[in-house]
Formats: C-alpha cells, sequence, structure tokens
C-alpha cells in the first residue's frame, strides 16, 4: 500500500476552479484502486504549532501500488482538466509514505 499526503495550497481567489477540478479528479481515484482516506480544510484553531504556511487542505490518499498512483496521474479524463488545477493551485507539497 502507498500513502500520499499532499498540503494543498490555493492562488487566492481561485477556490471555485480549484472545487471544479477536485468534482472531477477525487471520482477518478477509485478506477486506479485508490481511496480517498481524509480531505481535511483547516482553520486556524485546528493548528497548534506551525512552522509552515496553513495549507487550503490536506489530502490522504492510499493506492495499492506506485503504478495505480502512475496510471491516475496519467487519466486522459483528469488530463483534459489539469489547466483548472493549473490555474488554481499555488504549489502542493506531496509526501509519499508506507503505513507502520
Amino acid at each position: 500500500m502507498l500513502y500520499i499526503t499532499q498540503l494543498i495550497y490555493i492562488r487566492e481567489g481561485q477556490e471555485a476552479i480549484f472545487h471544479q477540478f477536485e468534482d472531477i479528479a477525487i471520482p477518478i481515484i477509485s478506477k486506479y484502486n485508490g481511496q480517498l482516506l481524509l480531505r481535511v480544510r483547516p482553520d486556524e484553531k485546528a493548528i497548534i504549532e506551525s512552522s509552515v504556511e496553513q495549507p487550503y487542505e490536506i489530502h490522504l490518499v492510499k493506492f495499492t501500488s506506485e503504478q495505480d498512483l502512475e496510471n491516475f496521474m496519467n487519466d486522459e479524463d483528469r488530463k483534459r482538466f489539469i489547466h483548472l488545477k493549473e490555474q488554481s493551485i499555488e504549489s502542493v507539497v506531496l509526501i509519499k509514505g508506507d503505513k507502520l
């Protein structure tokens, strides 16, 4: 099992565009043996300590393999709407890991 954590930083005023992309991309995850485990939009009260900028959203996703993740990233339906992601997202911190 491969676990992906994303800290997603949105361009100001592009939240609706980001949501359009997510409405397309998130359902595609299951097509590639993946599962969205957690999607959080943290507010300042939820952060106890931080030395990084507060992300707009945090996603935790699991895939059965690295190849499944790669197949998801290369999905044609997802790629047709990648311009929405590029327009709305300032940056993403992607962390790959295993369950211990």
